[in-house]
């Protein structure tokens, strides 16, 4: 059992990865191996919408997204963290989710990965952020756990805040109790996540 946190924030050690780490310790006491990716100082670049990945079923680009990709595809959960700029989520968290696109054509690659979120926000945003995230994480046939939004604003703020510290730590603990029970999506249904109601014809 692996949960992967992904720290979408380009400040190491910062309220973010505070929280995070806080809940890969939660599923560290459920007995999972865990890994925090953090973006800072790596290269991901914006998706091109080349489109190669729909024939040759992976990206073009190649940056430390490839390494990325690997460690997503290895995890039984993922927990996304995502700092809050300008009243929604930073431009790295939505450039690694725009970049999954490519994985979505290894027969949903991610379906049946449970998926939690960590948001955090000097005051607007919080909100939208996780709307994003559950939206995208129905999109790609994950399980959602739960979430953890915070109001913090200088480094170290986090830390301060008790109860936001402990709700991280049991989304950690209830993301590795989910994997465990080997919850699946419907075999009939895999791969049939496109957005029911916008069609015109």
């Amino acid at each position: 059992m692996k949960i992967l946190a992904i720290s979408c924030s380009p400040q190491r050690h910062g309220n973010t990865e505070t929280l995070l780490s806080e809940a890969l310790k939660g599923a560290q006491q459920e007995g999972a191996d865990v890994e925090l990716y953090s973006v800072s100082g790596k290269t991901i670049q914006p998706c091109d919408a080349c489109r190669t990945c729909w024939k040759a079923r992976k990206c073009h680009i190649q940056d430390d997204m490839q390494d990325l990709y690997k460690k997503m595809l290895e995890s039984d959960g993922i927990v996304w963290g995502a700092p809050i700029y300008l009243y929604s989520m930073n431009a790295q968290a939505k450039t690694i989710m725009d970049r999954t696109f490519a994985l979505d054509h290894h027969q949903t690659a991610l379906a049946n990965k449970v998926g939690g979120a960590v948001v955090v926000a000097a005051s607007l945003g919080l909100l939208d952020a996780l709307k994003d995230l559950y939206f995208y994480f129905v999109s790609m046939q994950m399980l959602p756990a739960n979430y953890v939004a915070a109001y913090a604003h200088i480094k170290g703020d986090a830390e301060k805040l008790e109860n936001c510290m402990n709700a991280a730590r049991d989304l950690g603990r209830q993301m590795v109790l989910i994997a465990a029970r080997k919850f699946e999506y419907p075999r009939e249904i895999e791969g049939s996540h496109n957005a029911y109601g916008t069609w015109v014809k």
